[in-house]
């Protein structure tokens, strides 16, 4: 072992707590890009996997009525691979006297063959028996949220006609990954099931005997999507085409690609913040280390040391903790990586999902790391080759103090000693303790900012749930119907208040963007759903135009004035241009607001509600409940508070576990930047600190002298961290907002309090640190002289 190997090994082991900090900081800047890059490869190599071993289709056509041979000529268009048709239709299950039906989407499968496009994962049980029309497959989330299994019975009614059927196995789909009830956008696996059929059942019951409405198309490697899906639409136009849509756009893997979209956010911004602030702690300790060893460093240059030697000494330091950090973060970033594997398989019903690891993270993560670290010393290096052993074995000039701040007057006369050697410090090096308080802030703006998101989750509940929605429960009908049916719902015992509504699905367009959705029609002034502007006051639906969420006219890159196009997907599909008179504010979902009576008169079909709001009397839920059941118009019934809490659960499970994980993160930046400055003063002030314990200082006010400029630094990154965790706020909030929900930001007195709380609890532990250290000093050794 070389003498400089050996030196490193003694001044790493003299440094430990310094260096443990500073690779805490490196390892969790690795831990998140390990981590997430894993995840985000893991979902992404699964959801490939699942829907090839699957032959999930690329292109959705419903359709209302196409008789059979239309999937020839489907077949027959240029870039379709493989056609399958198939039947689907809405079912209400009923699992009981005492429970609501039950929204479910009943789908077709072959009798006589296994599907070609679309086919199904069996966990239980076995698959259908052709001619059998009793038996059912059932979605295996749902039957385990309700207790069912294979060989029990079950009640659906499908198109007004109510079948007994026997549940021969459960299943899942990677069209069914992510399952919510029908116009709700958070998955509860005890409200929503599909339930598949045999095709042959599924024609009784939808009167589709030798016809379909639904084409499932896969295209070839080569093939035009936009073209495929256009001569789609125009062959299956005559049988009432609802408008063919790719993959992207089905709901399910919508929300998956939204998810990874936000972990490759995640990527982006969390480690290079870890990884600066790494580089600026290698800085200051390497700094000190080679102020304090000129002599050594003259020595071993007279003694034959090339100026590459010593500074590879210095920089072999700087590698050994980065590489170190980097290490600890990878092995810890595989373990945060696969626990987060169980969250992913609670919400997205993927039939496995094993961590993979993504060895470009690997690499990326050491070479980050190694290059910030390297630019931390990059500085510090360049005055060890600029040393020549004369000049550095000469003691170095003292520092011109000339121009700092001197406490006269007033200040020498209020100020006792130990509080002005604090100040004058501060004076005196100033941009060392402005990186120090920059250091500081950036853990607080990490943990207000996350803090502030998750606020931001609650105040989109409260406006969705509260201000917006003021009803009790919402029921769907089985198609338009004529508004006085809505007088039946106002009839039932315990009903207060019915506000009719119509959902129109429509596509959208604007220039080149467009959007697939659905039309909410409203009254001009409803009470139990609203829409409303930025000050949350009820906006009033004007008859001469459309209203739209504020995410839907920022996806459609429209503004109030502007003109939208509306194909609209039921009906006679009629096309119709609107203009934009409003934009709202909705957090959840992309909603486009219409007068009811409006909307109805642009499709030429007065009179007509699709669903309704309901305000009951909690007394009376029960029997409002059963009534519903035996009411053959109605498609689906829900309940606000199981939305609500639905949606509460996953804020708890999900992102509501990430208020701890970055308090724990803000609290090591902090923990690393404050213990790192406080060991760093502790070792330019040694002799200081002792010479005062000598002149009769005590223990406690020689710790304030220290301690005090490191409150001072930590109290003006309070400020700061503020400020930083504010405009934090607004950039992570734009990253995380979707068309699917979007986030506000909102910054909160109690998510700052929260990261100030962090920051304060990270101070004080460095501080009993350190204060440890300066008790237990060698007042004789600190005072020696080496000449």
């Amino acid at each position: 072992m070389s003498p400089l190997t050996r030196k490193l090994l003694r001044d790493l082991w003299r440094i430990k707590g310094q260096a443990i900090a500073i690779g805490a900081v490196i390892a969790v800047g690795v831990l998140m890009l390990v981590m997430m890059t894993g995840l985000v490869a893991s979902l992404e190599e699964t959801r490939r996997a699942y829907y090839e071993r699957y032959r999930l289709a690329d292109v959705f056509a419903p359709v209302t009525r196409a008789p059979g041979h239309r999937a020839e000529d489907l077949g027959r268009l240029p870039g379709v691979a493989a056609v399958e048709t198939r039947i689907t239709g809405a079912a209400l299950i009923d699992l009981g006297r005492d429970r609501l039906p039950i929204q479910a989407r009943a789908v077709s499968l072959p009798d006589l063959r296994a599907p070609r496009l679309n086919a199904i994962h069996l966990t239980d049980g076995r698959m259908l028996q052709g001619g059998r029309n009793d038996e059912v497959v059932v979605l295996n989330s749902f039957a385990r949220a309700v207790g069912l299994h294979p060989g029990d019975r079950l009640t659906a009614t499908m198109n007004g006609f109510r079948r007994e059927l026997r549940i021969v196995g459960l299943a899942q789909a990677p069209e069914f990954l992510y399952t919510t009830p029908p116009g709700e956008l958070v998955p509860d696996d005890a409200r929503f099931a599909v339930l598949w059929l045999n095709q042959s059942a599924l024609e009784a019951v939808f009167d589709m005997e030798g016809a379909f409405n639904e084409a499932l198309l896969s295209l070839t490697r080569d093939a035009r999507r936009a073209e495929v899906i256009a001569a789609a639409d125009r062959l299956l136009d005559r049988h009432g085409g609802l408008g063919a849509y790719p993959l992207h756009d089905l709901g399910s893997n919508r929300f998956i690609s939204e998810e990874i979209n936000g972990l490759k956010t995640s990527t982006a911004i969390v480690p290079p913040v870890f990884l600066a602030v790494a580089a600026f702690l290698l800085h200051i300790v390497i700094s000190r280390m080679v102020q304090a060893e000129r002599e050594q460093i003259g020595l071993l240059k007279a003694f034959g040391y090339t100026d590459w030697e010593v500074g590879g000494h210095y920089f072999r330091m700087i590698l050994t903790i980065a590489t170190g950090g980097a290490l600890a973060g990878c092995v810890l970033g595989i373990v945060a990586g696969r626990a987060m594997v169980d969250l992913y398989l609670y919400f997205y019903k993927f039939p496995f999902l094993v961590f993979r690891l993504d060895p470009s993270s690997f690499l990326t993560g050491f070479v980050v790391s190694i290059l910030s670290a390297s630019a931390g010393g990059a500085l510090v290096l360049r005055r060890v080759f600029a040393l020549t052993p004369a000049v550095a074995m000469r003691p170095p000039a003292p520092p011109d103090y000339s121009r700092s701040g001197r406490f006269r007057g007033l200040a020498a006369r209020f100020l006792d000693q130990p509080t002005r050697m604090v100040l004058r410090r501060l004076t005196r090096q100033p941009l060392r303790m402005a990186g120090a308080v920059v250091g500081i802030a950036s853990g607080i703006a990490l943990s207000a900012a996350m803090a502030s998101i998750l606020d931001s989750f609650d105040e989109m509940m409260d406006l969705t749930f509260g201000v917006m929605d003021r009803s009790d429960m919402s029921v769907t009908f089985t198609q338009p119907i004529e508004a006085r049916s809505v007088l039946d719902l106002a009839a039932i015992d315990g009903v207060i208040e019915v506000e009719p509504v119509r959902m129109v699905p429509a596509i959208l367009r604007h220039g080149r963007d467009s959007y697939r959705g659905a039309i909410h029609g409203l009254r001009a002034e409803p009470r139990l759903y609203r829409a409303v502007d930025k000050a949350q006051r009820p906006l009033y639906l004007r008859g001469d135009g459309i209203t739209l969420s504020r995410g839907l006219a920022n996806e459609l890159g429209v503004r109030a004035g502007q003109v939208l196009t509306l194909e609209v997907r039921e009906g006679r599909r009629p096309r119709v241009d609107i203009p934009v008179i409003a934009v709202a504010e909705t957090l959840l979902g992309s909603p486009a607001y219409m007068e009811l009576d409006a909307l109805n008169r642009a499709l030429k079909e007065p009179l007509r509600v699709s669903g309704a709001y309901l305000r009951v009397d909690p007394a009376r839920a029960d029997r409002i409940h059963a009534r519903l059941k035996d009411m053959p118009m109605v498609a689906g019934v829900s309940l606000k508070a199981q939305a609500r809490a639905s949606l509460a659960r996953v804020m708890d499970q999900g992102a509501g576990g990430t208020r701890y994980v970055m308090a724990l993160i803000a609290a090591v930046i902090t923990f690393g930047v404050i213990y790192n400055a406080a060991r760093v003063a502790q070792a330019e002030r040694a002799r200081d600190l002792a010479s005062l314990r000598v002149l009769g200082f005590t223990r406690a006010e020689v710790a304030y002298v220290l301690l005090g400029e490191l409150a001072v630094v930590t109290l003006l990154a309070l400020p700061l961290g503020g400020l930083m965790g504010w405009g934090l706020s607004f950039v992570i909030s734009r990253g995380y907002s979707t068309d699917i929900y979007q986030i506000p930001p909102l910054f909160s007195a109690e998510s700052y309090g929260w990261a100030m709380l962090v920051v304060l609890l990270a101070a004080l532990v460095s501080g009993a640190l350190v204060k440890r250290d300066i008790d237990r000093a060698d007042l004789v050794a600190a005072l020696k002289t080496r000449e």
